[in-house]
């Protein structure tokens, strides 16, 4: 009887080890089926590496939202307001209105941002310690940072449960580990119509009430808590599995940290494919061109590995400034908040101080382990051992129980990836969010 069940513990023993990947494949191939083949992949065999920034800077690769299937998919997963969040909004008067509302809030002295990025670390992660997941435990510390951006005052426990339970339902539905709630996120937006008036720069003129919240919602209560949340959650991660530049970075100075966090971003950039709809067309060479109406799918990832040697190996060095056998750091394909040519993220000079600075005051008080998987989409969220430094460290058998505890919860993840983001490609295309949108405005 032994004998006969061996084979089946032997598959069932093995399946953290070979099931997830299959899992993953069978997705991409469900979610291509759906979505249908209307993408031209940069850089791919149409548009190489060595032009994927005059491509992406041309002023044609504009268009944001109507005309693309993929708009539907994405305005399902950021509802509601979709439709006033800022990276989805087409260009024109609207769109440079509220672009000008979120410059001036962000605009924000160095000093200055790096006294509330201490003030929020201190309120939120006081005597954080033992197994974590990392972007779980950088949410609460994002949203404050926000609200006081927004309404330059310190967030109330209530707020911040409201803002990081929207920012969370967002990622994990956009991750398709987990369903949308709407009215979870239908609480923030109540909440923010009745602090309208509290904000601490006028509102995007032309605006309803209800068009106001959702750009606050969208821009700084979604976009940047789940982005910076998730930009620490790699940084940490990467300090957690590197002990010597995790002590590099704690005694060192504040330029070696920016290395590090370049490299993090170049890595795990936090932008997988960013589309964008031509407006007219691109002209390649004197024969061919990118006609309008194309959806053109940059792909983050791949032309941050490309020109790199060994691009899957962290090193921190790559951006060294000091280092005259090396090309500066814009000659790299490297954009990591995107090209200045075609919407970069508003937050390009504040979240590198405000990171930093997080991660000084993280290891200024605790030692990082971690024996996770540590991937771009970081749909474990994180896992990490915190311990208080001058503590006694005895991680072997933590990490050892993360790391298979991690294996298996990959089985399981993967499973409901494949189930919830099938269902969720295809309401998505049933709802037509997007092109519902521009249809009703055409009429």
């Amino acid at each position: 009887m032994l004998i006969t069940l061996l084979p089946v513990l032997a598959v069932l023993v093995s399946l953290p080890w070979w099931l997830p990947g299959r899992i993953v494949a069978l997705r991409a191939r469900i979610f291509a089926r759906i979505n249908g083949d209307e993408g031209i992949p940069v850089p791919g065999d149409l548009v190489g590496v060595e032009r994927f920034k005059e491509v992406y800077s041309h002023p044609a690769a504009g268009g944001r939202s109507k005309g693309a299937a993929l708009s539907d998919l994405f305005w399902y997963w950021l509802a509601p307001g979709p439709e006033m969040h800022q990276e989805h909004l087409e260009a024109g008067e609207r769109y440079d209105a509220v672009a000008r509302v979120t410059r001036g809030l962000l605009a924000v002295p160095r000093a200055e941002a790096e006294e509330l990025t201490r003030r929020c670390v201190a309120r939120t992660l006081g005597d954080v310690r033992g197994l974590v997941r990392l972007r779980d435990l950088m949410m609460p510390l994002w949203a404050e940072v926000s609200y006081e951006l927004v309404f330059a005052e310190p967030c109330p426990r209530a707020a911040r449960d409201l803002i990081v339970a929207n920012a969370n339902d967002v990622v994990t539905s956009l991750k398709c580990t987990g369903l949308r709630h709407m009215e979870r996120r239908l609480r923030l937006t109540r909440y923010l119509t009745g602090r309208l008036t509290r904000v601490r720069l006028p509102l995007p003129p032309g605006l309803t009430p209800e068009e106001q919240a959702y750009y606050l919602q969208g821009a700084f209560f979604n976009t940047a808590v789940v982005q910076m949340s998730e930009a620490m959650a790699h940084l940490l991660m990467v300090l957690a599995q590197h002990p010597d530049v995790q002590e590099r970075a704690r005694t060192g100075d504040a330029r070696y940290l920016d290395q590090v966090i370049s490299e993090t971003l170049r890595l795990y950039p936090l932008f997988g494919i960013a589309h964008r709809i031509t407006t007219g067309a691109i002209p390649l060479d004197e024969r061919n061109a990118i006609p309008a109406g194309s959806v053109l799918c940059f792909n983050y990832p791949e032309f941050h590995r490309a020109g790199f040697d060994d691009p899957g190996r962290f090193d921190p060095g790559r951006f060294r400034a000091d280092d005259v056998h090396r090309p500066a750091a814009k000659e790299l394909n490297h954009i990591p908040f995107g090209v200045a040519a075609n919407r970069p993220c508003p937050a390009w000079r504040l979240a590198p101080i405000t990171m930093r600075v997080a991660a000084q005051e993280i290891l200024r008080r605790c030692s990082l382990d971690s024996s996770a998987v540590h991937t771009r989409s970081l749909p474990n969220r994180g896992p990490c051992l915190l311990t208080p430094l001058g503590a006694a460290r005895r991680p072997r058998a933590a990490l050892a129980y993360m790391r298979v505890r991690d294996r298996w919860e990959d089985v399981w993840r993967s499973l409901a990836q494949l189930v919830l983001g099938t269902y969720m490609v295809w309401d998505a295309r049933r709802q037509r969010l997007c092109e519902r949108h521009f249809d009703d405005r055409d009429d």
